[in-house]
């Protein structure tokens, strides 16, 4: 599968916007990120392996808010950052 990486968190996977993993879940698909760019999961997941509020997470057209949600080879999972300001 495919994840996209949007460019805020692009510092970590050296500019690159996508990134092909493997992974049967959201988490192992995660893990298989970091394991690539180190730091980058921390970004995304809480310290309770929770998505952080600022963050969402879509795979294919469906935000997916469970970490434990599976996930098959052709998928492409989208990593989406909120941006506010004033």
């Amino acid at each position: 599968m495919t994840i996209h990486i949007p460019s805020a968190l692009r510092s970590y996977t050296a500019q690159q916007s996508e990134a092909p993993v493997n992974g049967a879940t959201l988490a192992e698909a995660l893990a298989a990120l970091d394991h690539r760019f180190p730091g980058i999961r921390f970004r995304i997941v809480t310290e309770q392996d929770t998505i952080r509020p600022h963050i969402r997470i879509f795979v294919n057209d469906v935000q997916f808010q469970d970490l434990s949600a599976p996930l098959s080879k052709a998928d492409t999972v989208y990593i989406v950052c909120a941006l506010s300001g004033g």
